[in-house]
């Protein structure tokens, strides 16, 4: 019985350090200097091709940041940005971009019916799924499972985004789910899901 309680607290122990770990949002403000010419000082991106980073996921930014640093994610302004960053470094501005408070967008009026129609119910006649299955209904996305958080995201980087992903321009994504669904998208479907997107709260 002894043995097992003093693996128990080992575990626990570990884990209260892994947990004191991760980023350091105070920190992350600091080393953000270089992030916000792009992406605001608030991780409000003004340039609608740069994405939101205020409100995501942190684990989703620590995967991106990752994944640019290691080539699996391509992108000629990230890669030289990440290349110093150590993993702290990747911690400490995931944690201070996920805590800020994202700036809520608005849906092209004329977008919104298709947008709706393809994030809730996909377009069974195509094979699309539905975007909310794994982005939930408010576009809140699913931290454990690193599926980002889009609503509220730049309709325009979304769009880049699932377009990247259809051309295989962009393959980081888990089990090449993205590129599955994004795969069976017309332009029109892509361009009305992500104005829809935009606009969610």
């Amino acid at each position: 019985m002894d043995k097992w309680l003093v693996s128990v607290s080992i575990a626990l122990a570990l884990a209260s350090a892994g947990i004191q770990a991760a980023g350091d949002a105070a920190q992350g403000k600091t080393k953000s200097a270089t992030c916000l010419a792009c992406h605001g000082p608030d991780g409000n991106s003004p340039n609608p091709i740069w994405p939101k980073l205020a409100g995501q996921h942190p684990g989703y930014i620590v995967q991106q940041l990752r994944d640019f640093k290691a080539g699996d994610r391509k992108n000629d302004l990230m890669t030289p940005m990440v290349a110093p960053l150590n993993d702290q470094d990747i911690e400490d501005l995931a944690a201070y971009f996920g805590s800020q408070v994202q700036a809520k967008g608005v849906a092209a009026a004329d977008q919104v019916a298709l947008g709706e129609k393809i994030f809730r119910a996909g377009n069974p006649a195509s094979g699309v799924a539905a975007c909310m299955a794994c982005h939930g209904p408010t576009g809140s996305g699913n931290a454990p499972a690193k599926f980002p958080r889009i609503g509220g995201q730049h309709a325009a980087y979304l769009e880049q985004s699932l377009k990247a992903f259809r051309s295989g321009g962009r393959t980081n994504d888990a089990n090449q789910m993205m590129q599955g669904v994004a795969a069976k998208m017309t332009d029109a479907e892509i361009s009305a899901v992500a104005q829809y997107a935009q606009g969610l709260r």
